[in-house]
């Protein structure tokens, strides 16, 4: 037996679970589970209301109406398709990339979305590049799919496109992880090189301030994440503070915004 489901907050307030309007929010998305047919998974868990397979419901983040294919539960290495499913079930559906972590999926016409789930500011940072050229297409389709997952954050030097890579890790080990899938389940072998920043923050306010002309330190570097979103990274936790002190109005935080 499990603990029964809680109710969870939205942007509108709050859903019961024992409501009838099914409602779900994405929690995981994990691509490659079976290498032979490249597949990509969307978790969700069931907050409200019945799924029933096949069902048509609003993806509010994507402003469009979806019906949710191929809906299964694992367990182990077993899957087994589902017909029906509850309230504090998790179900996984296909996900031809249009799901993100944290979207809401709901078969109600009102617009709201659960609230965000706790992501981690990277501390480790490196330059990842494929050691063949040729290979570069599948390089920058692993690199997203493996972000969209939520193991790392991808960014990219401020005023350039994919051209150079930045990963961010909350560990060390996560480079190891990207590194191997990067080679065995898209066959790219990459080249790490450590980069010695430790701070990141984004700009809060960056449609009042020309991010190109912000004074920095001599250890500050101006980069951006894939919504185009400015950040600094910074060598050391003082220099934050002096950039503050060196430009009036700039407001930075430490969590980005999905």
């Amino acid at each position: 037996m499990t603990t029964s489901p809680l109710p969870r907050l939205t942007t509108t307030g709050v859903v019961d679970p024992f409501e009838e309007e099914f409602s779900a929010f994405v929690f995981k998305i994990q691509a490659n589970m079976n290498k032979a047919h490249r597949d990509r998974i969307a978790f969700m868990r069931i907050v409200s209301g019945k799924f029933d397979a096949g069902m048509e419901v609003n993806h509010v983040q994507g402003s469009k109406k979806m019906r949710l294919s191929q809906p299964q539960q694992l367990m182990a290495q077993d899957r087994k398709i589902v017909e029906e499913a509850y309230a504090g079930d998790i179900i996984g559906v296909f996900d031809p990339g249009i799901f993100s972590i944290g979207d809401t999926l709901c078969k109600s016409g009102e617009k709201f979305e659960y609230e965000g789930i706790p992501t981690f500011a990277p501390e480790h940072f490196a330059r990842v590049r494929q050691m063949d050229t040729m290979k570069r297409k599948q390089f920058i389709k692993g690199v997203n799919q493996i972000a969209q997952e939520g193991a790392i954050q991808i960014f990219q030097e401020f005023n350039t496109g994919m051209e150079e890579i930045i990963v961010g890790v909350v560990g060390v080990l996560q480079f190891e992880v990207l590194t191997y899938r990067l080679e065995n389940e898209y066959n790219v072998e990459v080249r790490l090189e450590k980069l010695p920043y430790e701070y990141i923050r984004w700009i809060e306010n960056s449609d009042e301030i020309d991010v190109a002309k912000i004074q920095g330190t001599s250890d500050m570097k101006r980069i951006k994440d894939l919504k185009d979103n400015p950040l600094l990274l910074f060598v050391n936790s003082w220099s934050v503070g002096m950039v503050l002190d060196r430009n009036p109005g700039l407001k930075l935080s430490e969590f980005g915004h999905n």
